[in-house]
């Protein structure tokens, strides 16, 4: 018999909730976090909708965008927090598994569909290895999968919070401007919605520009429509940023199995991250230019990646990545 199991891809603006079974998962729904005061409050009002899920036995498996290091999650950008065991026990929950959101996109990439892959650069043939995933959103999230016996190993973290690097004399100048701002400046300050925007305004001020006041979306939607010069220019340098970020992580981990770039940003704007200076910058290591070069890189066109690596994770009485 098949288990029953609703999982989450919890946010720091957005969460979604699933039925999985058989790897399969369907009565999707969406809910933006602010509009609940706990975790345990919404997947309640979740699962009060769907009579199939009271009818038997439920397991659970959540992805969070934080660390899980023990019971007490707190979520990086997001009010939200809860213990793993009270949450199991108020749900009625036979198993609860809770990992970081980019440990469930990982387990997610060897079951991927071909139509939600976008290469990034040239198509490269399928040669095997370690996976690295990397992705930008409310944060920027990274994991990889380690080649091992014929499967992988899960390999989580907080990578986004690694020190970011400038690779020219402008990017130089924009990590001084934000180091103003913040003692650390993480990659996630420049890869990320809010990055996006930090960006962009750090861009004004080189240029004695007074920056207006934009969201991320706004950002973009002046960058591919060409109607704001600076606006343009921080999607550049977003892209290029992640291609230097993405690069190191390839080399980290010996991702000759593939990059994989999910998020909720890039997606909606394949082609122009395509035409972008990305992979320029990806494969911009030195003496190690030639390595990079065979490493693919894609770009994962499933909004939800996580929530189909939730549905084929296996679940122990207790999973904490």
């Amino acid at each position: 018999m098949s288990e029953l199991r609703v999982i989450g891809d919890i946010g720091g603006t957005n969460a979604r909730f699933a039925l999985a079974e058989k790897g399969k998962y369907r009565q999707l729904r969406h809910v933006e976090v602010d509009h609940y005061p706990s975790l345990g409050d919404a997947l309640s009002d979740y699962l009060g909708a769907q009579p199939e899920a009271r009818d038997g036995r439920l397991s659970g498996a959540l992805a969070i965008a934080g660390p899980v290091l023990g019971d007490r999650i707190s979520l990086t950008n997001s009010h939200w927090s809860f213990s793993i065991g009270e949450l199991k026990q108020a749900l009625h929950l036979d198993r609860l598994a809770v990992v970081n959101d980019f440990a469930a996109t990982a387990r997610a990439i060897p079951h991927l569909p071909a139509k939600d892959v976008f290469a990034i650069g040239a198509v490269l043939p399928e040669t095997g290895g370690n996976i690295a995933v990397i992705g930008p959103g409310t944060g920027l999230g990274v994991s990889a999968l380690i080649a091992h016996d014929g499967d992988y190993v899960l390999v989580a973290g907080e990578g986004g919070h690694a020190t970011v690097a400038a690779s020219t004399e402008e990017e130089f100048a924009i990590i001084e401007l934000l180091r103003k701002r913040w003692s650390h400046v993480s990659a996630e300050r420049v890869l990320s919605g809010a990055g996006l925007v930090n960006l962009y305004e750090a861009l004004c001020t080189l240029g004695g520009i007074e920056p207006l006041m934009l969201s991320p979306a706004d950002v973009t939607r002046h960058a591919m429509n060409r109607t704001d010069k600076t606006c343009v220019k921080a999607f550049a340098r977003f892209c290029d940023f992640l291609g230097s970020v993405a690069g190191d992580l390839a080399l980290t981990v010996s991702a000759f199995g593939g990059v994989y770039i999910a998020g909720g940003i890039l997606p909606r704007f394949k082609e122009a991250f395509a035409a972008s200076g990305f992979r320029q910058r990806f494969e911009a290591k030195g003496r190690f230019a030639a390595m990079l070069a065979k490493m693919p890189t894609s770009l994962i066109l499933d909004e939800t990646p996580a929530l189909l690596g939730l549905a084929n994770m296996p679940i122990a009485p207790v999973e904490r990545i």
